[in-house]
């Protein structure tokens, strides 16, 4: 079996909260919910479950969901070797042997076929069925089930049923405050605040064109590589159009506006 000590976070990770989501986790775990983490890309979903991960001292196995995800990647399925077959654990059976965190992030990219494996760990059995082997895996007391998904990506066709929503608690993220985010940025990028407080501004205008020609806004982590670029030495006009403009469009009219306001904050 694996070691459920490899799966630990040694090091605290970086986490600013913005609200009482801390006490929230802790008061779920404590009952062994399963959590649903929403919010926007980039916003510190995953740092979040990393960061809870550690203070509450548990492994954590992180699996990042795709549209070509199988069920047996997931439990697990007999492999060929020089002996015969031999059962592998997927990532969701070893963290239900162990007792650890099981974070699958983007569910929504699984198909819904997938992500019917996962009901009879999320309710009272808390048991994993190995149909492939014969074997009905009753989870340790400390797995816990977390999952995450961006809701505005989500379309009819790439959307949680509501058998599988309403067998979790649900926590909403955001990106933080102005002044939380500017505290993120100089933590986490290495530049000074009023820096830090230009790149956020930059950002907030960015998200206010989101559904006007881009999908998603600037995200707290792109404010992040566009810090650590000018902390590098990169000019910060430069660094900005690079980390913060450039990977949300290719649309040339968007990419002026933005460029024109990064211009005008940074020039």
């Amino acid at each position: 079996m694996a070691d459920a000590q490899q799966f630990k976070i040694e090091k605290e990770p970086f986490y600013h909260a913005t609200g009482n989501e801390v006490a929230l986790y802790e008061a779920a775990y404590a009952c062994r919910l399963p959590v649903m983490v929403k919010g926007p890309t980039g916003c510190g979903k995953s740092r979040f479950i990393e960061y809870m991960a550690w203070k509450l001292g548990k492994p954590i196995i992180t699996v990042a969901c795709n549209e070509d995800m199988t069920a047996a990647d997931l439990v697990g399925r007999f492999l060929l070797d020089e002996n015969g077959t031999r059962w592998q654990d997927g990532p969701l059976t070893v963290a239900a042997r162990i007792g650890a965190i099981c974070y699958l992030d983007e569910i929504v990219e699984a198909r819904q076929d997938t992500t019917v494996v996962i009901h009879p760990l999320t309710d009272h059995r808390r048991v994993l069925p190995l149909d492939k082997k014969g074997e009905l895996l009753e989870a340790h007391p400390d797995f816990q089930l977390v999952i995450s998904y961006n809701p505005g990506y989500q379309s009819l066709m790439k959307d949680l049923k509501q058998s599988t929503k309403q067998r979790f608690t649900a926590l909403d993220f955001d990106y933080p405050a102005a002044e939380d985010e500017t505290s993120i940025v100089v933590r986490e990028g290495g530049v000074d605040a009023a820096l830090a407080g230009k790149l956020v501004e930059i950002a907030h205008r960015a998200r206010n064109l989101k559904g006007h020609g881009i999908d998603e806004g600037i995200s707290t982590r792109l404010l992040v590589y566009g810090a650590m670029m000018i902390n590098q030495g990169i000019n910060p006009v430069e660094a900005a159009k690079m980390a913060m403009v450039r990977p949300l469009s290719d649309d040339a009219d968007i990419r002026a506006t933005l460029d024109a306001a990064v211009e005008m904050i940074l020039g």
